[in-house]
């Protein structure tokens, strides 16, 4: 009998590893122009090549991982994740052009995070577990806790050992993918559709139910990273705080009630409607960023970021969860064009949200304002879905 069981970890310790390369980097940004004289327009470049280059691989996923095959893909992440954490500890040092080598880390990293991000899901969807829905959602809150770990041990590591340190932090964060590659390489892995079966991009693109699916997946991206983005800078702008306990308070406490509310989903969630749980979420979600964008206080205010995490947590898996149910033969393609666009709107949200703070003579209050759109066309989506859903 196959130990599913090696599987499930595997692609926890994956989600785990895509949350350490995306929150470990931003945690030096300082450091970097500090001690490489970067400047901060440059330094703003890293989070733009490590989403891009995620966007990159999703595209490249949809294309030719079936071919390439699943496990060999797989691996491959782990083995780019570790060797671009390593790279970032040694490459500035070591190349003429200190940004280059952060930049080269950063985006061999990226790679193997943006492997992760589309394959372990589909790993997971095709494992015979009970409740697929609860397991997808579970899943996806190891992404929660490996952020909150990245956080919170880094930040007190640098406390202990000095941010002088921080290339030592690197390796030892290295090492979590680098086991498991062993992980991957050895677990059982069924394919998500039979060889030759899966629908194609051309496909799916015939499908009219499959752009909602992608414009759900565009808000979810959205209205989680427009808030978890913008929370730390929330935190020290609306209560004076400074930087440590701004991230220790905004984005930090924001992975802990996502990971809540995806662990919830993943204990009750057979009980639940899944449609109707998304749109309560949603609903909370325009709730809280009124609460962020409006209120004189500036408790009230935080609180509103903090409880975003928990509304949006349902929104990333939630989506996936539907898709494969409406797309069964959906297969590698489906799961690929559906992280696209959660990072598509991963990168527009922020933006908008910062761009409407800068217009605004730095309110970010007003920012937060704009960022309610995405779970409100979330929600008009998921009514569509719902819809579609009774009249078969």
């Amino acid at each position: 009998m196959p130990d599913y069981q090696k599987t499930k970890t595997a692609c926890y310790l994956g989600f785990i590893t895509q949350a350490i390369a995306a929150n470990f980097a931003p945690l030096l940004f300082l450091k970097f122009h500090k001690d490489y004289g970067i400047s901060l327009g440059n330094i703003a470049l890293i989070s733009t090549f490590y989403f891009f280059t995620q966007l990159l691989i999703d595209l490249f996923c949809a294309k030719f991982v079936d071919r390439i095959g699943y496990r060999v893909s797989i691996v491959v992440s782990e083995v780019c994740s570790a060797i671009g954490l390593i790279g970032l500890a040694f490459l500035p040092d070591l190349l003429p052009d200190a940004f280059a080598g952060i930049l080269i880390s950063v985006t061999i990293y990226a790679v193997g995070c943006g492997l992760i991000e589309v394959l372990a899901s589909p790993i997971i969807e095709a494992c015979p577990f009970e409740n697929k829905e609860a397991t997808m959602s579970l899943l996806h809150s190891f992404y929660c806790w490996g952020t909150v770990g990245t956080i919170v041990i880094s930040t007190v590591f640098f406390a202990v050992f000095g941010m002088d340190s921080w290339r030592w932090l690197a390796v030892i964060w290295a090492l979590i993918p680098a086991v498991n590659i062993y992980n991957f390489a050895t677990c059982p892995i069924v394919p998500i559709v039979e060889e030759g079966q899966g629908m194609g991009i051309r496909q799916l693109g015939r499908k009219s139910l499959f752009w909602v699916s992608i414009c759900l997946m565009v808000c979810a991206g959205a209205s989680e990273l427009a808030m978890a983005q913008w929370a730390s800078a929330y935190a020290e702008a609306a209560l004076g705080l400074s930087k440590t306990a701004g991230d220790l308070l905004g984005p930090c406490m924001f992975a802990v009630t996502m990971g809540i509310s995806r662990v919830i989903y993943s204990r009750y969630g057979d009980k639940l409607n899944l449609i109707r749980f998304m749109m309560g979420s949603g609903a909370l979600c325009v709730a809280c960023y009124l609460m962020a964008s409006l209120s004189s206080n500036p408790v009230i205010g935080l609180i509103g970021c903090v409880l975003c995490g928990f509304s949006v947590g349902i929104m990333w898996p939630g989506t996936i969860s539907i898709s494969s149910k409406k797309f069964p033969t959906g297969g590698t393609a489906m799961f690929a064009l559906l992280a696209m666009a959660g990072d598509l709107g991963g990168s527009i949200g922020p933006a908008i949200v910062g761009r409407v703070t800068d217009y605004a003579g730095d309110n970010i209050r007003a920012g937060m304002g704009v960022g309610l759109i995405f779970p409100l066309v979330l929600m008009i989506m998921l009514m569509i879905m719902g819809r579609n859903q009774k009249s078969r």
